[in-house]
């Protein structure tokens, strides 16, 4: 059975770019483009991995981290910042939120699928 991902990016190049390279990996893609529908398809579809943008309209990455988290059937469930914010602290700005990974846009594709598959590894306490 593929896993499922649900990416949760307001960006249409950045979806596109993580849509083809992560099917080209065999995963089942889902897509969200605001805070909230994010939420709302994280709890419909159950996905394995929840690729998170931070910067997102109607509701911030970190609150849709911390969201995610308070649902009982997505507590566990893998979460990573794919993200611009790189300055000092914005790692652990969204480690604190409930992510349990983080990636720095702009995406390498050469190792964005790696960063990916070790995603699923991570264990969430």
């Amino acid at each position: 059975m593929k896993k499922k991902i649900l990416v949760i990016e307001d960006n249409q190049q950045n979806l596109y770019l993580m849509r083809y390279l992560l099917e080209d990996c065999g995963y089942d893609v889902f897509e969200a483009t605001d805070g909230k529908e994010g939420i709302e398809k994280a709890a419909s579809i159950n996905p394995d991995l929840i690729l998170l943008d931070i910067q997102l309209p109607t509701m911030d990455g970190y609150a849709v981290a911390r969201t995610l988290r308070q649902n009982n059937i997505l507590a566990k469930t893998p979460i990573v910042a794919v993200t611009s914010y790189a300055m000092p602290g914005d790692r652990e700005k969204a480690l604190e939120a409930g992510c349990s990974g983080y990636i720095e846009k702009p995406i390498d594709p050469d190792t964005f699928p790696t960063q990916v598959e070790k995603a699923f590894s991570v264990k969430i306490s």
